[in-house]
């Protein structure tokens, strides 16, 4: 009987050691999905290590939130609603995009535009670029 409990605990021990696998394979990736519709939601700067962000001003006060849609086939379609010729009128400019690692870069009208990604969750999008200008965007 003793050494029946001896035999079971090392199956237990073992069977744990082979269950906990520590691979740090994707150590800096996320597994949020980046492809969606993210909507504009606070803008900010980095100076001096300390983050000031305030509410997107480009957001026109009773229409939908300006968004950038980032498709599956690396198609980014940016959406602007403005207010000037029509209330709420939807202006949209279409371009492509691609991830590297932690780097979101969007090409659209020709202009080229790298964002390193600081957070990426299911509910909210993180961008700085190099200049320190950070973008929030949620779903």
């Amino acid at each position: 009987m003793k050494n029946l409990r001896i035999v079971l605990g090392l199956v237990c021990i073992g069977l744990f050691t082979i269950s906990c696998n520590n691979d740090d394979s994707n150590e800096g990736e996320t597994l949020a999905p980046l492809v969606g519709k993210w909507s504009i939601s606070k803008v900010g700067t980095t100076s001096g290590g300390t983050e000031t962000l305030i509410d997107a001003p480009q957001n026109q006060a009773g229409c939908s939130k300006d968004y950038m849609e980032l498709k599956i086939d690396n198609t980014v379609i940016e959406g602007n609603y403005d207010s000037t010729i029509d209330p709420c009128a939807l202006f949209t400019d279409t371009g492509i995009y691609s991830r590297s690692h932690n780097d979101l870069t969007k090409v659209v009208d020709g202009v080229t535009t790298v964002q390193d990604i600081v957070n990426l969750t299911l509910h909210e999008l993180k961008l700085k670029d190099a200049s320190g200008n950070i973008e929030v965007y949620i779903r």
